[in-house]
């Protein structure tokens, strides 16, 4: 049984490039993330003790955004990956993270990256 946990939409500024003003400027990033772990428990007692919080979830991926600098989103999306599975009861997450402006000289909505981790135990 796998069941699902999605947040969509989370948005932060970061410094995340490989160019030197990506470096210097935050930039607006989103992340959507889908957390897989055994919602059956909550499920049946209505707690959040028994259930991954996602408020945490949404600070990890802020805090990571807002507070590392990185080059590539790939990094960042391995860097929410790591942090997430720590988080009691997720066995697993895949993530999106855009990349809403990317610098390149034709419109271009977003540039992104996905990938899914697994809890290793």
């Amino acid at each position: 049984m796998t069941d699902r946990i999605e947040l969509k939409g989370i948005r932060a500024l970061g410094t995340i490039g490989v160019l030197p003003e990506e470096q210097e400027r935050a930039q607006p990033f989103e992340v959507d993330i889908t957390v897989e772990s055994n919602l059956s428990i909550s499920g049946k007692t209505d707690s959040l003790h028994d259930t991954v919080n996602y408020a945490e979830v949404t600070e990890t991926i802020i805090s990571i955004i807002t507070n590392e600098k990185h080059f590539l989103l790939e990094r960042v999306a391995e860097r929410i990956a790591e942090e997430t599975l720590k988080i009691d009861l997720v066995n697993a997450v895949n993530i999106t993270i855009k990349k809403l402006r990317p610098p390149v000289p034709h419109h271009l909505e977003y540039s992104a990256v996905t990938i899914r981790r697994e809890d290793k135990l």
